[in-house]
């Protein structure tokens, strides 16, 4: 009976780890975004940057609590909050990533493509899946020894600067952001015509975002663990599965909106660049703070990764679309994929 009310206990904080993820990349955008147009910044490094990276942050938070919990607590407590060190768990994070990774491709570009077949733009099929595709391959080949190493997570951590640096060079001829860029350009307008007391509430957005992901990825982890526990699960297969999906939930909600809206751009863009930020933004500043050495992440989940990061390629510029059928097809590999892991318990 008692450890029944344990596990839904552990069940909520567990959803409120989530929520808090949500909500906390979502005000961490949101008031970042205005205070960047405010201070004049362009539209366009406004999306590329501030936004890119806000929605990495789920994914970030999570795997430095479980890879160097202390680079959260420590901070913490610097504000009052007492939040506990607790042992690092390489694989957590690890598995977070390549779960989020795969989720991304096979079932936020699946659903969406259920919705609403997704027209792709070329600009897509030349620059950012083949970037996604040397960025997934190099990350395989790191993880040759299942490790990655400090050095390996810095050059991760260029790879990204150098990423951002030829979009914002290559993104003035590219057509398919003018969408995005109309889109902050209507909320630069915006921004003007408000006063100082929306100035404060961006602030607070901003402050109260990254306190939400700091809670959320310590509930998430800490609770997670205690699950992972309570049934015998390796923690890897919670973060390839519940943590992964639940990190990705900014992503998916943007896709769901993005196809009743009829914005393809978004959607793929969204999901790619999520990849190629989560490869090399969040695993090379978590590997850079403290190695990652993979326990029980398997080949599998590697192969999985960088089989549909090959995948996508043909699916998307065969017809420069992806179709229902195909959509269910992605679909049916995410589902099929959750399953053997679930059920092979490694």
């Amino acid at each position: 009976m008692f450890v029944a009310v344990d596990i839904v206990i552990h069940l909520l904080w567990l959803i409120g780890g989530l929520a808090l993820l949500y909500f906390g990349a979502e005000w961490l955008v949101k008031g970042a975004s205005e205070i960047a147009l405010r201070l004049g910044i362009s539209p366009l490094v406004v999306g590329l940057t501030v936004v890119a990276f806000g929605t990495s942050m789920p994914e970030l938070f999570v795997c430095l609590k479980a890879n160097s919990p202390q680079v959260i607590a420590v901070p913490a407590g610097w504000v009052g909050w007492e939040i506990a060190v607790g042992e690092a768990s390489p694989d957590m994070a690890l598995g977070n990533v390549v779960g989020s990774n795969i989720f991304n491709i096979a079932l936020i570009l699946g659903v969406a493509a259920l919705i609403r077949p997704i027209v792709v733009h070329s600009q897509l099929i030349k620059r950012e899946l083949p970037i996604l595709l040397v960025a997934s391959a190099v990350f395989v080949g790191m993880m040759s020894d299942m490790a990655l190493e400090r050095w390996e997570g810095m050059i991760l951590v260029m790879g990204i600067l150098f990423y951002i640096a030829a979009n914002l060079r290559l993104s003035k001829r590219a057509r398919y952001t003018q969408e995005r860029y109309e889109e902050f350009e209507k909320a630069a307008i915006e921004c003007s015509r408000q006063g100082r007391a929306r100035l404060w509430i961006d602030v607070g957005l901003v402050i109260f975002g990254i306190g939400a992901l700091v809670l959320g990825s310590d509930w998430l982890v800490v609770h997670g663990e205690s699950l992972a526990l309570y049934f015998g699960v390796p923690e890897v297969i919670i973060s390839l599965t519940l943590f992964a999906l639940g990190t990705s939930l900014p992503e998916l909600a943007t896709t769901v909106v993005a196809s009743f809206k009829k914005q393809g751009d978004i959607i793929t863009g969204n999901a790619i660049g999520s990849c190629i930020f989560n490869l090399l933004f969040v695993l090379g500043a978590t590997a850079g703070i403290r190695p990652l050495k993979a326990g029980a992440l398997s080949w599998l989940d590697l192969s999985v990764m960088m089989g549909l990061a090959v995948l996508i390629i043909p699916l998307m510029g065969s017809s420069m679309k992806l179709s229902r059928v195909e959509g269910v097809i992605l679909t049916t590999a995410a589902i099929v994929y959750a399953t053997v892991v679930i059920m092979g318990q490694r």
